[in-house]
């Protein structure tokens, strides 16, 4: 089958003007017609290119004019640490605990900031396994929103500040007799539980109260009862053949 239709760039290629037969081959054939009077009445010797050129430029600085640009500076490690090789990721192994949900995790970091979050295999527990929600909290760490800095009255200080304002407020009550509340929700870390316990020990007026928004005592009171434990059950729900709920959510 032979191909009858022809096509054109334009009307000077159909027409096989001159000035177009010349500049075809060229990389810029500048075969576009262009009024060059507009630049010869205002002085300006160029051709069409040109005065492209100049008013892509002049677009352009206009646009850098009318925006403040932050000034981002690369500053090179003046003692670089030894673990820290600028290109090459680094990994820790952590610890997730959120809400009553705990994992093994290994966190992939650049130059210091963490930037994935994965499932450590060595978790007997988990085994690798993390949830939607655990890889997202690394995004937790770059809110604008976030606290920089502790804050009084909505006011910024600092933790000198902070930490002499507590030293007194704490001589003060334990001078009067009163007593001292630690008030959180469980807690299953044991460096934070360390910490916690570290306080008892030095202030003997205070005391650590866990209040949880959704509390499974009454669980843990009817295993203590019927089983003579007192702990959350896992389910093996792909063990089940039939599987029943009534006023509870799995």
């Amino acid at each position: 089958m032979t191909e009858t239709k022809k096509y054109w760039k334009g009307l000077e290629e159909l027409k096989q003007e001159p000035e177009f037969e010349k500049r075809k081959n060229q990389e810029f054939p500048e075969h576009l017609p262009f009024d060059e009077g507009i630049l010869k009445e205002n002085g300006i010797a160029a051709d069409r290119r040109d005065f492209l050129k100049m008013f892509g430029f002049g677009i352009a600085a206009v646009s850098l004019a009318s925006c403040e640009i932050p000034v981002k500076k690369a500053i090179p490690y003046l003692n670089k640490p030894e673990e820290i090789t600028p290109g090459v990721a680094n990994w820790y192994a952590s610890t997730y605990s959120q809400g009553g949900d705990y994992c093994s995790i290994l966190v992939k970091t650049r130059e210091g900031r963490p930037i994935k979050i994965e499932g450590n295999d060595l978790s007997p527990l988990t085994k690798g396994g993390v949830q939607s929600k655990t890889h997202a909290s690394v995004l937790e760490l770059y809110d604008v929103g976030r606290l920089t800095g502790p804050q009084k009255d909505g006011a910024d200080t600092d933790w000198d500040t902070v930490d002499s304002e507590l030293r007194a407020e704490l001589t003060k009550i334990k001078g009067i007799g009163g007593e001292v509340v630690i008030l959180s929700s469980t807690i299953i870390s044991p460096s934070t539980k360390a910490v916690i316990d570290n306080f008892l020990n030095v202030h003997d007026n205070a005391r650590h109260i866990t209040y949880d928004a959704v509390s499974y005592y009454g669980m843990l009171k009817a295993n203590q009862d019927c089983f003579d434990k007192a702990v959350i059950p896992n389910y093996h729900f792909e063990k089940a053949n039939v599987i029943l709920s009534i006023g509870a959510d799995f």
